[in-house]
C-alpha cells in the first residue's frame, strides 16, 4: 500500500506526490491530518480552517470516486504526528509514504520526525516540490547564496524557467471501484475539535472553482492588471490567493494558463501579462526565502540589526488599528473589510501595514499575527514577507525613509471613496471631495460618529525615520 499525505496541496491535478504514488498498480490511500491545537498556535484563521476543511471534504469525495480512500487523523500538535502516522501505516500495511514538501520550520521538523519514525518500520518516504514553480534552492546567486533583493531573483528565476521548463502533472484516473465518503459534517469528532464547519459562501471550494476564477481573470483582467490592480473598488485582481494558499490550484497551473492565454511567457514589463507573472514570482521569492532562511519562521527580522528597533506594543493603539478606528478612512475601511470577509486587497495590505509600523510604530509581529488570525489566504511566507517589507526589516524592503501617507494613498487608489463608503458606514453619505479627510465636514454637520485621526502622520513619519536612523549610530 502507498499512502499520500495531503497538506497544503488539496488538489488532484498537478499534485506531484499524488501522481507519483499512483504510478503502477499498487493500492493507494490518502491521508489528511487535522491538528486543531497546532493550528491555533500558528494563528490560523477560523475562516481559513473552514475553507481548508471544506476542500478536504470535496477532495475526499473526488478521491473516493476514483477508488482512493481518504483517511483522517486528528493529532492536536505536530509532536503527535510521527506516532499517529506510524500506527496508521502499520494498520494499512503501508510500505511507502508520498508527500509534497513543507516550507515552514515547524512543519519541516515534523516531517523529519515522521521520516525517522517510519524508517523504523521500513516505510520509505518520498518528498516532492508541490508548492513552487521552481523548487527552493534552485534559484541562487553565482556564489550559491539566496538572493536578498527581488529584481535579480526575478531575472534568475525567469532564466532558470526558460532553461528547465516545468511539468503539469495529470490528475489520477480511476483506480478501482468507487468508494463511499462520509462528509466531515457527519463526523462528530471533527465538529468537537473545530466547531462549526459551515464554509463561507463567498469562497466556494473546488478545483473547478479555482480554474473558473483563473480563466475569468485571464480573459477579462490580466491585460489591464498593471493599471487596475491597485484600486480596491475595481475587480482588477485574480482573487486566487485563498486557492493558492490551500493548494487547490498550483502556481505552475497559473503560469501555464497565462502562457496559453498569451501565446508566450512574458519576460519584461513591456509585455502584457508580465505584471501578474511578477506577482507569482514575488510569491516564489518569499517561499524560497522561508526555506533557506529558517529564522524567518521564528519571529526574527530578515535584517538582524532591526531587532534593536524600539517598537511599541501599545494595546489600545493596536486595538484601534485592528477594529478600524484610526480616523484614517482608507485604513479603517481596509481593516473592517478584513474583519468581515477574511480577505484584503494587496494595496490595502501595504497601506495598513505601513500605518501600523510607521505611523503607530507598533511591532510588525503583532500585525503579522493579526493578519494570520483573520485571513482566509493566510500563508506564512507571503504574510511574513509582506509585513517585513512594510516595516523596513525584510528582504528588498523599501528604504526606511519611504513612509506611506495614508491620506494620499486613499486619494490615489480610491479617488471617489467607493471602497471607503462601502466599509466605513459612518461616511456613507459624505461627498467624495471630503471622504479622505472627513473631519471638517463632520464637524460642520455636528457629527461625532467617526473618530479623529489617532496620530498626526507628518509627526509620526519623522519619528519612524528617526527610529531607523538610530540604528546607524
Amino acid at each position: 500500500m502507498k499512502l499520500v499525505w495531503l497538506r497544503n496541496d488539496l488538489r488532484l491535478a498537478d499534485n506531484p506526490a499524488l501522481r507519483h504514488a499512483c504510478a503502477g498498480d499498487e493500492p493507494v490511500a490518502a491521508l489528511f491530518i487535522i491538528s486543531p491545537t497546532q493550528w491555533r498556535q500558528h494563528k490560523m484563521a477560523p475562516i481559513r480552517q473552514r475553507f481548508m476543511l471544506a476542500q478536504v471534504d470535496e477532495l475526499g469525495r473526488e478521491l473516493a470516486a476514483l477508488g482512493i480512500p481518504l483517511h483522517l487523523l486528528r493529532v492536536d500538535t505536530f509532536a503527535e504526528a510521527p506516532a499517529a502516522l506510524a500506527d496508521l501505516c502499520r494498520e494499512l500495511e503501508v510500505t511507502q509514504l508520498y508527500a509534497n514538501q513543507a516550507i515552514e520550520i515547524d512543519e519541516q521538523r515534523r516531517d523529519h520526525a515522521v521520516s525517522a519514525a517510519l524508517a523504523e518500520q521500513a516505510v520509505s518516504c518520498h518528498w516532492f516540490n508541490g508548492c513552487c514553480v521552481l523548487p527552493p534552492g534552485r534559484v541562487l546567486t553565482g556564489s550559491g547564496e539566496m538572493f536578498k533583493v527581488f529584481t535579480p531573483f526575478s531575472r534568475a528565476w525567469l532564466k532558470a524557467l526558460d532553461e528547465e521548463g516545468f511539468v503539469i502533472h495529470r490528475a489520477p484516473t480511476l483506480r478501482g471501484e468507487p468508494l463511499p465518503w462520509q462528509p466531515l459534517a457527519e463526523r462528530a469528532w471533527v465538529d468537537e475539535a473545530l466547531g462549526e464547519l459551515t464554509p463561507d459562501p463567498r469562497w466556494p471550494v473546488g478545483e473547478a472553482e479555482a480554474q473558473r476564477r483563473l480563466n475569468d481573470f485571464l480573459e477579462q483582467a490580466v491585460l489591464d492588471y498593471g493599471e487596475t490592480r491597485d484600486f480596491p473598488a475595481i475587480a482588477g485582481t485574480s482573487v486566487l490567493s485563498p486557492y493558492l494558499a490551500a493548494g487547490i490550484i498550483s502556481p505552475r497551473q497559473c503560469v501555464a494558463a497565462l502562457q496559453q492565454r498569451l501565446g508566450y511567457r512574458p519576460q519584461s514589463k513591456a509585455q502584457p501579462g508580465f505584471v501578474w507573472l511578477n506577482e507569482l514570482i514575488w510569491r516564489e521569492f518569499y517561499r524560497h526565502l522561508l526555506v533557506l532562511i529558517p529564522t524567518l519562521s521564528m519571529n526574527r527580522p530578515f535584517k538582524p540589526e532591526t531587532a534593536a528597533l524600539p517598537w511599541s506594543w501599545d494595546p489600545d493603539a493596536f486595538a484601534a488599528w485592528c477594529e478600524g478606528r484610526t480616523g484614517y478612512p482608507i485604513v479603517d475601511a481596509a481593516m473592517r473589510c478584513l474583519n468581515a470577509t477574511g480577505w484584503m486587497h494587496n494595496r490595502l495590505r501595504m497601506i495598513v501595514a505601513s500605518f501600523l509600523t510607521k505611523d503607530l510604530h507598533i511591532h510588525w509581529r503583532l500585525g503579522e499575527d493579526y493578519f494570520m488570525s483573520r485571513l482566509i489566504d493566510g500563508d506564512l511566507a507571503a504574510n511574513n514577507g509582506g509585513w517585513q517589507w512594510a516595516a523596513g526589516t525584510g528582504a528588498d524592503a523599501a528604504p526606511y525613509f519611504r513612509v506611506f501617507n495614508p491620506t494620499t494613498q486613499g486619494q490615489r487608489f480610491d479617488p471617489q471613496g467607493e471602497f471607503i463608503r462601502t466599509w466605513v458606514t459612518e461616511l456613507a453619505d459624505i461627498p467624495a471631495a471630503y471622504v479622505h479627510q472627513p473631519h471638517d465636514w463632520l464637524r460642520l454637520k455636528g457629527r461625532q460618529d467617526y473618530p479623529a485621526p489617532m496620530v498626526d502622520h507628518a509627526v509620526a513619519r519623522v519619528r519612524a525615520i528617526e527610529m531607523f536612523r538610530s540604528l546607524e549610530k
